[in-house]
């Protein structure tokens, strides 16, 4: 949670050793489940903990943010066109057999 922006809540909380790892605990009134899974990230010195969208929730989000783009239009599958060319993978030290 962020103190500054004002999102949420502020609560201090210790690192503790749990097996091998480190481990903080959350309260229980942070909307998480149990077993749910979650991404860490390091960011200038903060930490962000948020929930792995699953394929329909990042699907969700992504048609959300298609219809807040003026002006653009889903394609018909009849107006598709794919141009074939040959792309300089060998660039990238890939090889293709």
């Amino acid at each position: 949670m962020n103190a500054q922006s004002g999102i949420g809540k502020t609560r201090s909380t210790k690192v503790f050793k749990s097996g091998n790892s480190k481990a903080v605990r959350l309260p229980a009134d942070y909307p998480l489940e149990l077993g749910q899974e979650v991404i860490v990230r390091e960011e200038h010195g903060r930490y962000v903990i948020e929930p792995v969208l699953s394929a329909e929730a990042r699907r969700e989000a992504l048609m959300a943010t298609f219809g807040s783009v003026p002006g653009l239009k889903p394609i018909p599958p009849e107006d598709r066109e794919f141009e074939e060319r040959e792309l300089p993978w060998h660039l990238l030290g890939i090889k293709l057999d």
